[in-house]
């Protein structure tokens, strides 16, 4: 197993507006290329201007041809120019993570 988990943070105030235009424009195709997401959560406390969301794969070559996909979707370059339109997300952090020896998921 190889999960994806990715953080992201928006400018102040802006944090629902983006969430929306994901949610209308971006999680369908997303999802359709990537399948359902493990976890999907906006921060309670903290950076309140951040969300996560974790993504499971087979392995390195699933997750690869999987993105491959979905970065050829016209309608997921049709919602990336949206969010880079709107200049909601001030940054990105991806991390590839496996689970440990102890840990069947």
């Amino acid at each position: 197993m190889l999960y994806d988990v990715r953080t992201y943070t928006c400018r102040a105030g802006t944090i629902r507006k983006h969430l929306a235009l994901y949610a209308e424009h971006g999680y369908a195709v997303q999802s359709r290329h990537l399948g359902q997401p493990l976890a999907y959560l906006q921060t309670e406390t903290g950076n309140v201007n951040s969300y996560m969301h974790i993504w499971v794969y087979r392995d390195a070559a699933d997750r690869q041809s999987r993105r491959e996909a979905l970065q050829k979707d016209p309608e997921w370059a049709s919602y990336l120019a949206r969010s880079a339109e709107a200049g909601w997300l001030v940054s990105q952090e991806n991390r590839l993570m496996t689970p440990t020896s102890f840990f069947k998921p």
